[in-house]
């Protein structure tokens, strides 16, 4: 890595361990505040009982924060790593990075994971994790050097941010590989993570994870967008940290049996070549394939949750992203890893703000947001899509939690709750792209109705009511948040199992714990509440081992070879469950089965949920979801979906709807509705081993081997 002349606030040398079985036996601690650079041990404990990846994340940020720790407090930390089987190029999608922190969304534990080369690299150059702690006087620049190779003398260093160092990604990264990188060898083995403007002065700021793409010879971005963890990296006066990797290779991890682990994802490289063409098209259209289909089964978000599907879906849909993505297949996000969905669209032309004109590369649009900022705003233009998705990339804020927002304040706007008065002008109705465009510049300035709306759903609806005198009950129906964070890209309103699966989950409603819709709603897999919540146990286990372990849930089932279709449980997809087992087998050298990965799962899931409680949050109350998730709120919502929903009255609870005026039928659904959501609620816990209210028992904690003093002494508080 090349020297810069800047201040070196702290700096430490230390040795490049070898790494064994997918670990490095260290973890790296910067304090920015001290300013301080240390080196901790991963213990076997560590490695035994927390994995990795999010496990690390949430065993470092325990033990590093109090009961009042705050988002915004010095002691505070962003903690980020991969996992083990993290950087294992021969099977598809182990490029990922998973990043913890409190958040200024939630107040609780927030974890979000991003591809890109960061957390392999990171590993590469010594370190299972990384805690980010204090808060700078002034903005500062982490960088870790590991260039002199394996075995050799690694450096880290707290740099004093030069005044020429922007603060928007697409500006920085080029920024910093200009200044740190001395070839075009150490730009490919060079990755950091940043954020932007945007992080500086709203709670829902991003993290951008990036990757230099060898055949464009330029960098991409990857978001870890949930949560409002850039916020959390600006308060802390974090511009950006740098790592520079060892050369490496198919064995840099240190595998136990690189054999086993060739094997396996030689099997799955050939079945994603043979049937993705045939059935997602991810490798050419990325996520954004799911558009269609979720509009198709009125499950895309339209005008803020209101409607499944739309008309001019077609406008938006993954043929649409298909061309305007430059194919430079495969496209991947990191090496090796055939299902390759991390697509661009190059030299797109900014047509607003601050840097209209210039031509710039456009990671994605993913499915999230192209059903976030469009079809849930009603903006069907890729091309408004894909401005807004470039701004809110290197602003540094959460395209879900923007685009969910922004839905929120349109239909707040239409229902006369807002008005151009309270929001400077601006004229916030559904469809408008520069209106929400104007309130993204306003939000990356910290001004006018952006500095508002960058508070994020919850503080916006305390907001309406304190300030405008808005109906505090038909906002909390419409605001599409759980625990302060926003709901990402799913319609839930026939789907118990999936608003079971936004509501009941640790950090809020988001997708990467449980998606169910298909099995509940369109394949009614699950028709008892037992059914449920043996779901709601299982799948948020199973997709909680990913961000322990450091991989992508998008191979294990978003390609799928046919001959699943005859196993005895084809959601679980138990082929590429097994290879799961035997990768980790093959990088960790421990025999486990299906049953470990689950258990592995279950104790770290069990500990967060600990985490939420030590915080304020945490219990039954906190768990509770807005109604529109559940069922139709307005008349108009009704009337788009009468004969669905009269038929429902019908059949449930033996009403005649012709008897019934409209807002009779929809208090007879909600009161159906909102019960049923309580009786899962009681069947989840149940199944998880939780009470009543939604505490794990230390029974639980026991039979999980997680019943330390510390965390049994903040159940029994509410036993």
């Amino acid at each position: 890595m090349k020297q810069h002349s800047a201040l070196v606030l702290a700096e430490l040398s230390y040795t490049i361990p070898a790494l064994g079985h997918g670990y490095a036996g260290q973890s790296l601690h910067v304090n920015v505040g001290s300013p301080e650079v240390s080196s901790r041990p991963v213990t076997e404990d560590m490695k035994d009982r927390f994995i990795g990846g999010r496990g690390f994340d949430l065993w470092l940020l325990w033990h590093a924060v109090s009961d009042t720790t705050r988002w915004d407090s010095q002691e505070n930390e962003i903690v980020i790593s991969s996992g083990p089987c993290g950087g294992t190029a021969q099977y598809p999608g182990s490029g990922k990075s998973i990043a913890a922190t409190i958040s200024p969304l939630t107040d609780i534990v927030v974890d979000s994971n991003a591809g890109g080369h960061f957390g392999p690299y990171l590993k590469f150059a010594g370190w299972d994790a990384i805690e980010l702690q204090g808060i700078a006087n002034h903005d500062v620049i982490v960088t870790i050097d590991a260039a002199a190779g394996a075995g050799g003398e690694g450096r880290v260093q707290i740099l004093a941010a030069p005044t020429d160092c922007p603060v928007d990604t697409h500006l920085l990264g080029h920024w910093i590989n200009d200044t740190f990188a001395d070839s075009e060898q150490d730009r490919e083995l060079m990755a950091f993570v940043t954020t932007g403007s945007g992080s500086m002065k709203t709670r829902m700021g991003c993290l951008n994870f990036s990757l230099y793409d060898r055949k464009r010879r330029d960098l991409r971005y990857k978001q870890a967008g949930r949560g409002g963890i850039g916020t959390v990296f600006r308060h802390k006066h974090i511009r950006a940290v740098v790592v520079r990797t060892p050369s490496f290779g198919a064995d840099s991890n240190g595998p136990a049996d690189p054999e086993r682990i060739a094997q396996t994802g030689a099997d799955m490289r050939r079945e994603v070549t043979r049937w993705d063409p045939v059935q997602n098209r991810m490798r050419h259209r990325g996520t954004a394939y799911l558009v269609q289909i979720m509009d198709d089964y009125d499950l895309l978000p339209v005008m803020n949750f209101r409607y499944g599907a739309h008309p001019d879906t077609h406008l938006i849909n993954g043929a649409v992203w298909e061309q305007a993505f430059t194919q430079n297949l495969p496209d991947g996000c990191w090496y090796g890893c055939t299902v390759a969905c991390a697509h661009a669209v190059d030299n797109y032309r900014v047509q607003t703000g601050p840097y209209a004109g210039g031509c710039v590369i456009v990671d994605g649009p993913e499915y999230e947001t192209v059903a976030g900022v469009g079809s849930n705003c009603g903006i069907f233009d890729p091309g408004a899509i894909l401005e807004i998705n470039f701004y809110c990339d290197t602003y540094g804020i959460d395209t879900i939690s923007f685009g969910t927002s922004m839905a929120f304040a349109m239909e707040c706007y239409e229902a006369g709750v807002l008005t151009k008065d309270h929001t400077g002008g601006i004229e916030l109705t559904s469809g408008n792209a520069a209106s929400a465009l104007a309130v993204l510049h306003q939000m990356a300035q910290g001004t006018g109705f952006g500095l508002i709306f960058g508070q994020g759903i919850h503080r916006m609806k305390r907001y309406f009511v304190e300030t405008f005198g808005a109906d505090a009950a038909f906002l909390d129906d419409i605001g599409m948040e759980a625990k302060g964070l926003e709901y990402s890209e799913y319609v839930t309103k026939e789907s118990l199992a999936q608003q079971g699966g936004y509501g009941l989950t640790n950090k809020g409603p988001q997708h990467d714990e449980a998606w169910l819709i298909f099995m509940d709603q369109v394949n009614n897999q699950l028709p008892t509440f037992r059914d449920k919540a043996e779901a709601l146990h299982y799948f948020p286990m199973w997709r909680t081992w990913f961000g322990l372990s450091g991989f992508c849930k998008l191979p294990w089932n978003d390609v799928v070879d046919p001959k699943n279709a005859l196993s005895s449980e084809p959601a679980k997809i138990p082929h590429h469950v097994e290879n799961y087992v035997r990768v980790f087998n093959g990088v960790t050298g421990k025999e486990v089965t299906v049953d470990d990965l689950i258990r592995m799962s279950e104790r770290v899931y069990n500990f967060q949920r600990v985490f939420n409680i030590r915080l304020g949050k945490g219990l039954r109350e906190h768990d509770r979801v807005p109604y529109r998730s559940q069922g139709p709120v307005t008349p108009a919502e009704y009337t788009s979906r009468q004969e669905r929903y009269d038929q429902q009255l019908r059949e449930w609870l033996g009403l005649d709807p012709t008897a019934l005026n409209i807002e009779e039928k929809l208090v007879a659904h909600r009161t159906h509705r909102t019960r049923q959501y309580e009786l899962l609620t009681d069947a989840v816990y149940a199944r998880r081993g939780w009470t009543a209210d939604g505490v794990p028992t230390p029974e639980t904690l026991a039979s999980l081997g997680i019943d330390d003093p510390d965390v049994l002494a903040v159940v029994r508080q509410h036993l």
